[in-house]
């Protein structure tokens, strides 16, 4: 059993790796064996976030990038695959959030959500997914939310961005399969990251949103990491076009 859940030589790319959920997913992907590219928009603290993950034994290297540029994913992509040799894992984690009534967003709040949250995802497979093919093998993760099947006022541009996600995971999971690449996504509840800090320091909005929750706590980055090594392992082999919901229970209300 436990060679199913073995990476050892697989290369993991991760998006928005240097903090938050995607710094514990890569940690997970480490630990479990894969060599990991620490992807993120603040290249020093990838840089500290690959120093930490060393730790494991595996090799580790950070790329600065932008994934809503596609310039920027492309040169991402040619650096890892010429120090790492070749991409067998997806993880499009980077995402940013603007909160506000859809009449008072600009359009500049708009564009930047969409742009990395749903554009990214885009561009990252687009680059990839070629490698993959190739390969006749490859596990892509895209991370959703809730948001992307329940709403919330004032979360306009990213419950779209992430309703985007879903559906675009499901298109290509069909675009791949012949390829032998499990296409899945992870759609995180309420976890406990800097993304969330406003909602966190808001006793009134956090003790409402954590009354909503069946197990009746917000989830620390760390919960994330058996579902992602399943996702990316062999024990996935037969799995494709889901979204894997780690909520709490959220969506059972």
């Amino acid at each position: 059993m436990a060679n199913l859940f073995d990476l050892n030589g697989k290369v993991a790319l991760v998006t928005g790796a240097a903090a938050g959920l995607g710094k514990a997913m890569a940690e997970a992907l480490a630990e479990a064996g894969a060599n990991v590219v620490i992807a993120d928009i603040n290249m020093e603290m990838a840089e500290t976030t690959s120093h930490e993950i060393e730790r494991f034994g595996v090799k580790v290297l950070p790329v600065k990038a932008n994934v809503a540029d596609a310039d920027s994913v492309k040169s991402m992509v040619n650096k890892a695959v010429a120090e790492m040799g070749t991409l067998d894992i997806l993880i499009n984690n980077a995402g940013i959030n603007r909160r506000g009534p859809l009449v008072e967003m600009s359009e500049e709040d708009w564009d930047a959500t969409i742009g990395v949250n749903l554009k990214g995802t885009f561009l990252c497979c687009r680059e990839v997914g070629p490698i993959l093919i190739g390969k006749n093998y490859g596990k892509v993760i895209n991370v959703a939310s809730l948001l992307g099947t329940v709403a919330q006022p004032n979360r306009g541009p990213y419950a779209a961005s992430k309703g985007g996600v879903i559906q675009l995971t499901k298109v290509l999971a069909l675009e791949w399969a012949k390829n032998h690449i499990n296409v899945n996504a992870i759609g995180p509840g309420y976890f406990a990251t800097e993304l969330n800090r406003k909602l966190m320091d808001d006793p009134v909005v956090y003790n409402d949103l954590t009354s909503r929750i069946p197990m009746g706590y917000w989830a620390e980055p760390s919960e994330l990491a058996g579902p992602v090594v399943f996702l990316a392992s062999s024990a996935s082999d037969y799995i494709t076009g889901q979204v894997l919901w780690v909520d709490g229970g959220y969506l059972c209300l």
